[in-house]
């Protein structure tokens, strides 16, 4: 078994979400059968991550940051396909928090790395933001605690927005 949690950007171009699609299905790939993935099902990577997870006949994970994350930061359009995922997972954590935010994400991010034998992240390397418990704040989390990290950024990726 070999458990690899996700981070990534949740406002993925639609164009780059093929192109990270096929690289996360080849790295999965490697660790299939076995594969334990955790993710915290947020729309764009953590969700793809975990459709592939779940096509390559892994365990799925979840770990929910708080009580309302659903209803807070799933936005309309993206709900269906967190409340499928969420029924696929083997096993759903939620965290002590009933509203989202900085300490319901950090706390969700710590829960993925505990055990993890890699985290993958979607990331286009900016800087952490400064409001915590984001991207480059997991990636630094995990590379501080000797969690291998790897980056998947395909040629030609693109944010569809600011970053969140």
């Amino acid at each position: 078994m070999v458990t690899i949690a996700v981070t990534g950007h949740m406002d993925l171009d639609p164009g780059t979400i093929g192109p990270v699609r096929a690289q996360l299905r080849e790295l999965l790939a490697e660790f299939s059968p076995g594969l334990v993935g955790r993710s915290c099902l947020a729309p764009g990577a953590d969700t793809v991550f975990a459709q592939e997870v779940l096509a390559l006949g892994g365990t799925l994970c979840a770990v929910i940051p708080s009580r309302d994350y659903r209803d807070a930061e799933v936005g309309a359009a993206d709900r269906s396909v967190f409340d499928a995922l969420r029924a696929a997972a083997e096993d759903v954590a939620v965290m002590p928090y009933e509203h989202a935010g900085r300490a319901a994400y950090e706390a969700a991010n710590r829960r993925l790395l505990q055990g993890a034998d890699r985290l993958v992240a979607v990331w286009d390397g900016g800087a952490p933001t400064g409001r915590g418990g984001g991207t480059a704040d997991t990636v630094a989390e995990a590379r501080a605690a000797g969690v291998r990290v790897d980056v998947l950024w395909p040629p030609g990726s693109l944010r569809a927005s600011a970053p969140v």
